[in-house]
């Protein structure tokens, strides 16, 4: 049996790809995406089809945008019993009435088509206005996946929020570390790894129900280190890598019972203060939001043309 099998008793998989290929061949649980693998995808030219279908129906561009995005999500329902990610634009991570109005159309896309709210999750960077966003869609029923998440403020603050699911980052914590420190780190040692072990751990002994999912992995002893976890999000190349190992895999997180009273909500100055004392959270949250803003744009300049 190879490793990816044996954590697939442990764990929910969840693939961190737009490739239908992929997807198909290790048959994850759910599937997430992200401005940069949309644009991955959308480089590979196997969505031209889509692309010219969904910019010739739309109303103006941002809309074909909207279209392309929940089309391309569509097509992994198709290969996933459980959900979907689709992520709001990065250029509205500070904006909560924005964000709202996104997702608002978002889902007003997939339920057109035919396609259950309960299979979508919204993809939220972990700002301030983010989770207020998501604490209002949350009310409404519609799922929310809170990214970009570097720290306990922010896993505390979605999971006062009653965010669905969060996924904290682990490889892009343990690149600040390593760039910082000049230190390598493995598995157990991992900041990364540490980190979401805390913030698993937390939410268990408090009772709170929103889903954990590790994400952002550099390499297999990352995911190894978090076997157990609610959810874990890997790439098609760990995916490979953890399908043809068949050495032994244990479980690594075990969930505590739940025997702590849940703690006040935090407020947004205890957030904003938190997150302004942790460099790493700080940096790496500004960085992320700007990459996907980045990747975005790259995705909309190659669409251009198809809407001309």
């Amino acid at each position: 049996m190879s490793k990816l099998e044996q954590l697939k008793e442990y764990t929910v998989i969840v693939a961190d790809t737009g490739e239908l290929e992929t997807i198909k061949k290790f048959k994850p649980q759910d599937a997430t995406t992200n401005p940069s693998l949309v644009l991955k995808a959308v480089e590979s030219g196997l969505y031209d089809g889509l692309i010219k279908t969904c910019m010739a129906d739309a109303s103006h561009f941002d809309d074909g945008i909207d279209r392309l995005i929940t089309s391309i999500g569509q097509e992994i329902l198709q290969e996933v019993p459980g959900y979907v990610s689709t992520e709001v634009d990065a250029r509205l991570s500070f904006d909560t009435e924005a964000t709202l109005a996104k997702a608002h159309r978002l889902i007003e896309l997939y339920e057109t088509a035919g396609w259950s709210r309960d299979r979508i999750l919204i993809k939220i960077a972990s700002t301030w206005e983010g989770i207020q966003a998501a604490q209002v869609l949350e009310k409404e029923g519609i799922n929310c996946n809170m990214t970009l998440l570097f720290c306990m403020e922010q896993a505390q603050a979605c999971a006062d929020a009653g965010a669905t699911l969060i996924s904290p980052f682990v490889g892009r914590i343990m690149d600040w570390y390593k760039k910082d420190t000049g230190q390598t780190y493995t598995g157990e040692t991992d900041p990364g790894v540490i980190s979401v072990r805390e913030i698993f751990n937390h939410y268990k002994e408090h009772g709170y129900s929103t889903i954990v999912m590790g994400a952002s992995f550099r390499n297999t002893g990352e995911i190894e280190a978090l076997a157990g976890c609610d959810r874990l999000t890997i790439s098609p190349a760990l995916l490979g890598e953890l399908s043809e190992d068949k050495g032994e895999l244990k479980q690594a997180l075990i969930a505590p019972q739940a025997s702590r009273e849940k703690p006040d909500p935090i407020t947004e100055p205890a957030f904003r203060l938190g997150l302004n004392n942790n460099p790493m959270a700080t940096e790496k949250l500004a960085e992320g939001i700007r990459k996907f803003i980045e990747d975005q744009v790259k995705m909309e300049g190659l669409i251009k043309p198809h809407s001309a």
